[in-house]
């Protein structure tokens, strides 16, 4: 099986976990053994599931300014955490590919394989809700058949995604890609890069 085939379907399998309950504050419950690649990338789709429904609800155009402040910093939060977690998963590729040496004339990648990866995780989510929309019965056919032309596209997007992802980790393994990890490095969350943060501490 390609790695976007298993990928595929670890993502659909937290998606479908978590509309069990259709609530962001579920808690995850990881199947997969901690730090394994398949844990990972389960994870990786439950925070991206949660935000997703968490910028469902801030568009609620009654929400509190209290509650939707509250969920502006959750997301927040969210974000930080997705990161870290994009960046452990391509410090654990990384490792997996450490023993291969790259040609010289190994070419590098303008995004990392987790950032890929990211990616493709959030598009089995647009393909889960544009399903849905495509198939919802109480819409107007009109609704459901542009619903249908948008999913179209988005299939349309997985196969060519998996397709480079999976040509991407056949490059690095063979040494035609050379893999460089950089962190994002996101200054707003950090008291001693935000100006606003590290003024207030004055």
């Amino acid at each position: 099986m390609k790695f976007t085939e298993e990928a595929w379907k670890i993502f659909n399998e937290s998606i479908h976990d978590y509309h069990v309950y259709d609530d962001v504050d579920t808690p995850e419950k990881n199947p997969y053994n901690q730090n394994t690649l398949e844990w990972l990338l389960y994870a990786k789709n439950w925070i991206d599931t949660v935000q997703w429904h968490l910028e469902d609800i801030i568009r609620d155009e009654n929400i509190s300014p209290e509650e939707a402040l509250k969920i502006k910093r959750r997301i927040d939060a969210s974000n930080q955490k997705r990161t870290d977690l994009v960046e452990y998963t391509d410090q654990w590729l990384y490792h997996k590919f450490s023993a291969v040496k790259p040609d010289e004339d190994a070419k590098i990648n303008t995004e990392t394989p987790a950032w890929a990866i990211d990616r493709l995780s959030i598009l089995a989510l647009k393909i889960y809700h544009m399903s849905l929309e495509a198939n919802r019965s109480s819409a107007s056919d009109e609704h459901r058949a542009k619903c249908q032309q948008k999913l179209n596209v988005l299939l349309e997007q997985k196969k060519d995604l998996s397709t480079s992802i999976d040509r991407l980790l056949e490059d690095i393994e063979n040494g035609k890609v050379k893999m460089k990890l950089y962190k994002q490095m996101k200054m707003y969350n950090d008291e001693s890069l935000n100006p606003v943060l590290y003024q207030k501490a004055k």
